[in-house]
């Protein structure tokens, strides 16, 4: 029963964030306490009543409790989302989803042969109902699914994806709560084109040399402060310039371009962790689990490497260590570091990025095939053309409210003329063969008692309006969807049109003679 889950496990989530929240309370005020007794010590010790050492242990609980209030805060974020994970799939069973998620307005195209007549995206759209994908690759992953339909064994492939990932709700839940943290940061474009750029250092001679005056720079200052060896520190010192020099401008490339990518990465490297924790046993799944196995070890642990690298560079930042780090050149061995790890690792990241998109595209409907176990997987047959739906239905209309038919098209009959009076539903029975079948071919369960197809190319004239800005009519817009829908017969698939009161914008005579 999703319903049930969802509500149950919504309860306990809500426990959860009051718990974690009642906690961060009493963090709050632990730190004003150490705060204040910091302060006062900080007082006495200035008029000798203590010693300054008695500061020292109170600053040290100051910073641990800093420390576990932040896991606290985050934790309460983490629970946050989780909540609207679960309130939305409630949401979602109550018939009240509508305006409430990812609309995908960004892939409306009114060119497009059948988005716009069929619902996909907008406001109370399928993709609205139907996408729980946190990152823009997922989002995109999902939108090309439903505005392209994918061959037979692809189809096959994710109708088994679904049906394995159909009950693990904590894995949907991990990644929708993870996502939404990258969806804020992660810009693909960024580390695509910083990953794919040409490497800065080719060989080994700068981070050799960076060790080695580094450490004679080192020695020289030793022996400077040590035994007043001024001139061979100055020597040195001089050597290491100029070193800097030649190197400078490489050196700052590489530094300049790590910056947002490293970020970004870091927050990519979550849902990867994540996944890399499970194990699936369908082709499509192990297939997408594999691409992440690039190099020697998982990405997260390989981002990790980079992390560490972009967090030394950060606290070489510090005034303190500054001078310590220009000593020892430290900045040119970890820009070297950081250009070794693009090279090595930085040819995975589409890769990573893609299989992620995949598997929330997935998830997503295995979400939906979940919330909605009377749905059947379709049988997608390769001699047509076919469509045989029983008791096919709208997935956007309420259940209570849904009337189901039989339609039956292929050889016999090739065509259907509905007519009916106005508000009879013919626009809406179009509309359900159109929806059903842009989900089977998306590998997602359709809303049918049975349903048996081959695969189609759809093209439909249902909503077709003028624009002033394009200076089209409505009748020469129709014109222009009719146009592309005879296009399409020439494809390789075979086409279900789907035309709705056919040049209805002009007069009679005309109308007659177009059609």
């Amino acid at each position: 029963d999703p319903h049930a889950e969802y509500s149950g496990k919504f309860i306990l989530r809500r426990n959860d964030l009051n718990r974690e929240k009642s906690l961060s309370r009493r963090f709050w005020i632990l730190r004003r306490i150490d705060f204040a007794v910091i302060a006062v010590s900080i007082v006495l010790a200035f008029d000798g009543w203590i010693s300054p050492l008695w500061i020292i242990p109170f600053v040290a609980i100051f910073i641990t409790l800093m420390a576990l209030h932040q896991r606290v805060l985050d934790a309460i974020k983490r629970l946050e989302r989780s909540l609207k994970f679960y309130q939305r799939g409630i949401e979602r069973l109550e018939d009240r989803w509508s305006g409430k998620g990812s609309k995908g307005e960004k892939y409306l195209d009114n060119k497009h042969s059948f988005a716009e007549d069929l619902d996909l995206f907008g406001e109370g759209s399928l993709f609205e109902l139907i996408s729980s994908a946190r990152t823009k690759t997922g989002e995109d992953c999902l939108a090309g699914w439903l505005l392209e339909p994918a061959e037979i064994p692809e189809i096959r492939a994710r109708q088994e994806a679904i049906e394995e990932l159909r009950l693990r709700t904590d894995l949907r839940e991990d990644l929708f709560t993870l996502g939404e943290e990258v969806e804020s940061g992660v810009r693909t474009d960024i580390l695509t084109n910083w990953a794919g750029s040409k490497p800065i250092f080719t060989s080994i001679v700068m981070p050799v040399s960076a060790a080695i005056i580094g450490a004679l720079t080192l020695a020289a200052v030793v022996l400077w402060f040590g035994f007043g060896y001024r001139m061979a520190a100055l020597a040195a010192l001089i050597v290491e310039l100029i070193f800097y020099a030649v190197y400078r401008a490489r050196v700052a490339k590489v530094i300049s371009s790590v910056e947002q990518p490293g970020r970004e990465l870091e927050l990519l490297a979550k849902i990867l962790g994540r996944i890399e924790r499970e194990q699936f046993s369908s082709e499509k799944l192990r297939s997408l689990r594999q691409t992440l196995e690039t190099g020697n070890a998982p990405p997260s642990v390989q981002i990790a490497r980079l992390a560490r690298l972009i967090q030394i560079l950060d606290s070489i930042r510090n005034q303190f260590f500054a001078p310590i780090a220009f000593v020892l050149a430290i900045v040119p061995q970890l820009a070297f570091g950081i250009d070794r790890w693009r090279q090595k690792s930085g040819a995975g990241i589409p890769q990573w990025i893609d299989a992620i998109g995949e598997i929330e595209a997935l998830c997503s409907l295995a979400g939906y095939a979940y919330e909605h176990p009377q749905d059947k997987f379709p049988e997608i047959v390769e001699i047509g053309p076919c469509f045989e739906g029983e008791q096919i239905g709208h997935p956007l209309i309420q259940e209570s409210k849904c009337i189901r038919n039989d339609v039956r098209l292929g050889k016999e009959p090739q065509m259907l003329i509905i007519s009916g009076s106005n508000m009879s539903g013919k626009s809406t029975l179009m509309r359900t063969v159109g929806v059903n079948v842009v989900l089977a071919l998306a590998g997602a369960p359709v809303k049918a008692r049975q349903l048996r197809l081959s695969p189609l190319a759809i093209g439909s004239s249902m909503h077709i309006l003028d624009s002033i800005q394009a200076g089209a009519s409505r009748f020469y817009a129709e014109i222009s969807r009719l146009r592309q829908i005879l296009d399409l017969t020439n494809g390789r698939l075979p086409l279900l049109f789907l035309l709705d009161e056919i040049l209805s914008g002009t007069n009679s005579h005309d109308r007659r003679i177009g059609a």
